[in-house]
């Protein structure tokens, strides 16, 4: 049921990580209520494995928000004290629980949720980043009334970016987390005024971002040079592409393909060429004829560095013919 324009609603926000801190902060800033926050519990991190609360619970402490860290909303105690903040409406952004039916239908506008890519693509937990690695042209935010799928709810309100041969995950986490605020205000705004119109997903486009994981960052050589780029990019900040120098992990940050690679001959893919003066040069591609241009990386032990730096250093781990993504025997 639409609000007066101008009338705030009541808001419970339901989030963790920071990409969700940004849209806390947005209502936070709007004449909207939030009445309570939702997180996930705190978490062991750092080298001390300290309990360490969420960037949203973080946010909600400094605003003396109520915060409730249930390990699940399908408890009959967990949706009782959620109906109780009476909540007009519930926003899910980055939660990390699955929502059943019954804490849908609590709030009287239902539960909206801010999700990173253009639905139906990218349905799932990592579309940052899955945006990057397919060589998608662009992305964007979508607000989208929740139902119990996995993100098959109606949409709202669509705001779309590009995604160009620099953007990394983090640039596009950075952009769309900022985007995803705004948008979220902008439809808050508007179902208090005269409510929002709501389209289902087509059917057809419908694909699925699967978690990340550190297993899956480890390169090969062997794939062109343009899919290597996109893995490295969509990588960075987290997991971090990475490849074996003999038996150490020597990790990716930057890379691009080479415009027009000249391999002489046949190289077994992996294998260091002779640098330019700001890139490290990697055969690549089924016969080593794809040239991927490496101008951001971590030797074993180090930081993130600039190529130029260690190419200046004359670091001798490397040479040209030296060959990545082999380990030692003793080490496979």
């Amino acid at each position: 049921m639409p609000h007066r324009e101008g009338q705030s609603l009541r808001i419970v926000f339901a989030g963790t990580p920071d990409f969700a801190a940004e849209s806390l902060k947005a209502l936070l800033a709007s004449r909207h209520r939030v009445v309570g926050v939702y997180t996930q519990p705190d978490r062991p991190a750092g080298r001390g494995r300290k309990l360490t609360p969420s960037p949203v619970k973080r946010l909600a402490q400094e605003h003396d928000l109520p915060v409730e860290q249930p390990l699940s909303l399908k408890d009959a105690d967990a949706q009782q004290r959620l109906a109780e903040f009476d909540a007009d409406v519930m926003i899910v952004v980055a939660y990390g629980l699955l929502l059943p039916q019954a804490v849908l239908d609590i709030p009287r506008l239902g539960c909206l949720n801010v999700h990173a890519s253009l639905l139906p693509r990218w349905r799932g937990a990592a579309p940052i980043q899955r945006a990057i690695e397919a060589g998608d042209s662009e992305s964007g935010i979508t607000l989208m009334q929740m139902d119990a799928g996995l993100d098959t709810g109606d949409m709202l309100l669509i705001e779309r970016t590009p995604i160009d041969d620099a953007t990394t995950g983090g640039d596009l986490h950075d952009r769309l987390a900022e985007l995803g605020g705004r948008t979220l205000v902008e439809g808050i705004d508007a179902l208090a005024a005269n409510g929002l119109s709501a389209t289902p997903q087509p059917d057809e486009g419908v694909t699925y971002a699967s978690k990340l994981s550190k297993p899956e960052a480890k390169l090969d050589f062997r794939q062109s040079a343009a899919a290597l780029s996109r893995r490295i990019r969509a990588f960075n900040p987290w997991p971090v592409a990475w490849t074996h120098l003999d038996s150490d992990t020597l990790r990716l940050w930057f890379a691009t393909p080479e415009v027009d690679p000249v391999v002489e001959r046949d190289t077994p893919p992996g294998t260091l060429l002779e640098p330019a003066s700001d890139a490290l040069r990697i055969a690549c591609g089924e016969h080593g004829r794809d040239v991927l241009r490496v101008t951001q990386l971590q030797m074993p032990g180090g930081k993130p560095l600039a190529a130029r730096d260690l190419l200046n250093a004359n670091h001798p781990r490397l040479s040209p013919g030296q060959r990545l993504g082999q380990p030692k025997e003793a080490d496979r």
